[in-house]
């Protein structure tokens, strides 16, 4: 499995990738690191949520629902990430 260091460093690199205003999906996260295979990258669907969390409770990051910004707390089902501002 991979650490949460390497997922976080995955998240922030896809966000600065997909440019301001735009926003990735977990499973994208998911998918960069365990490649194409749905039962191998689904596996990393907790993990990457969890260090998405970790991400915005930081700052450095925010959680989306609808296209709206959320703590993490409320998150739940479908939910988005973006390094919009967190202010």
């Amino acid at each position: 499995m991979t650490d949460a260091e390497s997922i976080e460093a995955t998240i922030l690199r896809l966000c600065a990738e997909r440019g301001a205003g735009k926003s990735i999906c977990p499973s994208e996260v998911a998918r960069a690191i365990a490649g194409p295979d749905e039962t191998v990258w689904r596996l990393l669907m907790r993990p990457v949520r969890e260090a998405a969390f970790r991400l915005a409770r930081e700052g450095r990051l925010q959680v989306l629902r609808k296209g709206r910004p959320i703590v993490p707390e409320q998150a739940r089902g479908v939910i988005r990430l973006t390094l919009g501002s967190t202010s």
